[in-house]
Protein backbone atom coordinates (compact mmCIF):
# COMPACT_ATOMS: atom_id res chain seq x y z
CA UNK A 1 0.00 0.00 0.00
CA UNK A 2 0.84 3.52 -0.74
CA UNK A 3 2.80 5.40 2.22
CA UNK A 4 0.91 8.63 3.35
CA UNK A 5 3.32 11.51 4.01
CA UNK A 6 1.09 14.21 6.66
CA UNK A 7 2.37 17.83 6.92
CA UNK A 8 0.03 19.87 9.56
CA UNK A 9 -0.16 23.59 9.34
CA UNK A 10 1.31 26.82 10.64
CA UNK A 11 1.14 26.63 14.55
CA UNK A 12 0.02 23.05 14.20
CA UNK A 13 1.09 19.20 14.23
CA UNK A 14 -0.30 15.81 14.10
CA UNK A 15 -2.78 16.82 16.90
CA UNK A 16 -4.50 18.55 14.18
CA UNK A 17 -5.73 15.67 12.55
CA UNK A 18 -6.49 13.84 16.19
CA UNK A 19 -10.01 12.83 15.36
CA UNK A 20 -9.21 11.45 12.01
CA UNK A 21 -8.98 7.47 11.82
CA UNK A 22 -6.68 6.69 8.85
CA UNK A 23 -7.70 2.78 9.07
CA UNK A 24 -4.80 0.71 7.61
CA UNK A 25 -3.16 3.44 5.43
CA UNK A 26 0.76 3.34 6.40
CA UNK A 27 0.60 7.28 7.47
CA UNK A 28 3.95 9.23 8.87
CA UNK A 29 3.39 12.80 10.66
CA UNK A 30 5.90 15.18 9.33
CA UNK A 31 7.37 17.37 12.02
CA UNK A 32 8.53 20.56 11.34
CA UNK A 33 12.23 21.05 11.22
CA UNK A 34 14.25 24.30 12.56
CA UNK A 35 14.41 26.69 10.12
CA UNK A 36 17.96 28.60 8.72
CA UNK A 37 19.52 31.58 8.88
CA UNK A 38 17.48 33.96 5.91
CA UNK A 39 15.54 30.82 4.72
CA UNK A 40 13.21 30.88 2.00
CA UNK A 41 10.33 28.40 1.71
CA UNK A 42 11.85 26.88 -1.27
CA UNK A 43 14.93 26.01 0.60
CA UNK A 44 13.06 24.73 3.48
CA UNK A 45 10.90 22.68 1.28
CA UNK A 46 14.17 20.99 -0.20
CA UNK A 47 15.70 20.02 3.41
CA UNK A 48 12.27 18.95 4.53
CA UNK A 49 11.39 16.66 2.06
CA UNK A 50 14.38 14.62 2.67
CA UNK A 51 12.58 13.21 5.55
CA UNK A 52 10.43 11.62 2.69
CA UNK A 53 12.28 8.01 2.21
CA UNK A 54 9.51 6.47 -0.31
CA UNK A 55 9.28 6.46 -3.85
CA UNK A 56 5.77 8.24 -5.00
CA UNK A 57 3.57 8.68 -1.67
CA UNK A 58 0.76 10.22 -1.44
CA UNK A 59 1.28 13.99 0.26
CA UNK A 60 -1.59 15.44 2.40
CA UNK A 61 -1.09 18.99 3.64
CA UNK A 62 -3.10 20.92 6.18
CA UNK A 63 -2.81 25.03 5.63
CA UNK A 64 0.55 25.88 5.68
CA UNK A 65 1.42 22.07 4.94
CA UNK A 66 -0.27 22.42 1.99
CA UNK A 67 1.62 25.42 0.91
CA UNK A 68 4.94 23.67 1.94
CA UNK A 69 4.05 20.99 -0.65
CA UNK A 70 3.44 22.85 -3.86
CA UNK A 71 7.37 23.46 -3.30
CA UNK A 72 7.71 20.27 -2.71
CA UNK A 73 6.21 19.17 -5.92
CA UNK A 74 8.66 20.90 -7.93
CA UNK A 75 11.66 18.27 -6.31
CA UNK A 76 10.19 15.39 -5.50
CA UNK A 77 8.23 12.65 -7.37
CA UNK A 78 5.08 11.55 -5.96
CA UNK A 79 1.60 9.92 -6.91
CA UNK A 80 -1.17 12.54 -5.36
CA UNK A 81 -1.39 15.75 -2.96
CA UNK A 82 -4.34 15.87 -0.96
CA UNK A 83 -4.60 20.10 0.08
CA UNK A 84 -6.84 20.67 3.19
CA UNK A 85 -7.65 24.02 3.96
CA UNK A 86 -4.78 25.33 1.97
CA UNK A 87 -3.36 27.57 -1.23
CA UNK A 88 -1.98 26.20 -4.48
CA UNK A 89 -0.71 29.34 -5.63
CA UNK A 90 -0.54 32.95 -4.75
CA UNK A 91 -2.89 33.84 -6.03
CA UNK A 92 -5.26 31.83 -3.08
CA UNK A 93 -3.48 33.65 -0.54
CA UNK A 94 -5.18 36.93 0.24
CA UNK A 95 -5.01 39.94 -1.41
CA UNK A 96 -4.32 41.95 2.30
CA UNK A 97 -1.99 38.77 3.54
CA UNK A 98 0.11 40.14 0.29
CA UNK A 99 -0.11 43.49 0.98
CA UNK A 100 0.90 43.15 3.72
CA UNK A 101 3.95 41.30 3.36
CA UNK A 102 5.31 43.74 0.45
CA UNK A 103 5.10 46.46 3.10
CA UNK A 104 6.75 44.26 5.56
CA UNK A 105 3.84 44.92 8.18
CA UNK A 106 4.08 41.13 8.95
CA UNK A 107 7.43 41.78 10.77
CA UNK A 108 5.98 44.12 12.77
CA UNK A 109 3.92 41.63 14.78
CA UNK A 110 5.24 40.60 18.41
CA UNK A 111 6.65 37.08 18.56
CA UNK A 112 4.72 36.69 21.48
CA UNK A 113 1.48 38.09 20.18
CA UNK A 114 1.63 35.04 18.00
CA UNK A 115 1.21 32.44 20.71
CA UNK A 116 -1.24 34.18 23.18
CA UNK A 117 -4.96 32.35 22.72
CA UNK A 118 -7.26 35.49 22.17
CA UNK A 119 -11.47 35.16 21.24
CA UNK A 120 -10.28 36.68 17.69
CA UNK A 121 -8.01 33.71 17.19
CA UNK A 122 -10.23 31.23 18.19
CA UNK A 123 -12.82 33.21 15.67
CA UNK A 124 -10.32 33.04 12.85
CA UNK A 125 -9.52 28.84 13.49
CA UNK A 126 -13.33 28.06 13.98
CA UNK A 127 -12.65 26.77 17.23
CA UNK A 128 -15.80 26.74 19.39
CA UNK A 129 -16.00 24.05 22.04
CA UNK A 130 -14.17 23.85 24.85
CA UNK A 131 -12.17 21.02 23.82
CA UNK A 132 -10.84 22.71 20.36
CA UNK A 133 -9.80 25.92 22.00
CA UNK A 134 -7.75 24.12 24.81
CA UNK A 135 -5.87 22.04 21.83
CA UNK A 136 -5.57 25.26 19.91
CA UNK A 137 -4.13 26.90 23.13
CA UNK A 138 -2.18 23.53 23.38
CA UNK A 139 -0.57 23.74 19.57
CA UNK A 140 0.39 27.23 20.06
CA UNK A 141 1.96 26.88 23.49
CA UNK A 142 4.24 23.73 22.10
CA UNK A 143 5.10 25.92 18.51
CA UNK A 144 8.21 27.40 18.17
CA UNK A 145 7.74 31.56 17.66
CA UNK A 146 10.91 32.02 15.25
CA UNK A 147 8.52 29.55 13.24
CA UNK A 148 5.56 31.32 13.56
CA UNK A 149 6.96 34.23 12.14
CA UNK A 150 9.16 33.23 9.52
CA UNK A 151 6.36 31.20 8.00
CA UNK A 152 3.78 33.84 8.17
CA UNK A 153 6.69 35.86 6.57
CA UNK A 154 6.73 33.23 3.73
CA UNK A 155 3.43 32.78 3.32
CA UNK A 156 3.12 36.82 2.79
CA UNK A 157 5.22 36.96 0.20
CA UNK A 158 5.02 33.55 -1.35
CA UNK A 159 5.34 34.04 -5.19
CA UNK A 160 4.48 30.12 -6.64
CA UNK A 161 1.89 30.63 -10.00
CA UNK A 162 2.83 26.60 -11.05
CA UNK A 163 -0.22 24.48 -9.58
CA UNK A 164 1.46 20.93 -9.55
CA UNK A 165 -0.41 18.10 -11.21
CA UNK A 166 -2.94 15.49 -9.15
CA UNK A 167 -3.42 17.71 -7.12
CA UNK A 168 -7.19 17.81 -5.21
CA UNK A 169 -8.40 20.62 -3.34
CA UNK A 170 -10.79 20.50 -0.35
CA UNK A 171 -11.83 23.67 1.11
CA UNK A 172 -14.57 24.52 4.21
CA UNK A 173 -16.72 27.44 3.03
CA UNK A 174 -16.63 28.73 5.84
CA UNK A 175 -12.75 29.67 6.65
CA UNK A 176 -11.89 33.04 7.49
CA UNK A 177 -8.15 32.38 7.42
CA UNK A 178 -8.16 31.75 3.70
CA UNK A 179 -11.80 32.25 2.25
CA UNK A 180 -13.44 29.88 0.04
CA UNK A 181 -13.90 32.66 -2.30
CA UNK A 182 -10.12 33.25 -2.63
CA UNK A 183 -9.49 28.65 -4.37
CA UNK A 184 -10.96 26.40 -6.96
CA UNK A 185 -11.48 23.39 -4.60
CA UNK A 186 -12.51 20.18 -5.73
CA UNK A 187 -14.70 19.24 -2.45
CA UNK A 188 -16.41 21.53 -0.33
CA UNK A 189 -16.92 21.07 3.17
CA UNK A 190 -20.43 22.62 4.74
CA UNK A 191 -19.70 25.06 7.35
CA UNK A 192 -15.88 24.13 7.28
CA UNK A 193 -13.33 26.31 9.30
CA UNK A 194 -9.61 26.31 9.38
CA UNK A 195 -9.81 23.56 12.15
CA UNK A 196 -12.45 21.40 9.70
CA UNK A 197 -9.71 18.12 10.34
CA UNK A 198 -11.11 18.39 13.74
CA UNK A 199 -14.81 19.51 14.02
CA UNK A 200 -15.75 17.96 10.71
CA UNK A 201 -13.75 14.99 11.19
CA UNK A 202 -15.83 12.14 9.63
CA UNK A 203 -16.54 14.36 6.37
CA UNK A 204 -12.74 14.89 5.78
CA UNK A 205 -11.80 11.21 6.83
CA UNK A 206 -14.09 9.92 4.36
CA UNK A 207 -12.76 11.92 1.62
CA UNK A 208 -9.37 10.81 2.57
CA UNK A 209 -9.81 7.37 2.43
CA UNK A 210 -11.64 7.34 -0.64
CA UNK A 211 -8.95 9.54 -2.10
CA UNK A 212 -5.69 7.63 -0.61
CA UNK A 213 -7.71 4.48 -1.91
CA UNK A 214 -8.87 5.37 -5.81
Amino acid sequence: MTKVYIFSGLGADYRAFNNIDFGDLPIEHIAWIEIENNETIESYAKRISEKLSDENPILIGLSFGGILLMEIAKIKRYQKIILIASAKDKFEIPLIYRLLGKLKFNRLIPKSILKKPNPILFWLFGAKTIEEKKLLCEILKDTDPDFLSWAINEISNWKNKTIPKNVVHIHGNKDKIIPFKNVKSNYIIQNGGHLMTMNKADEIQKLILELCRS
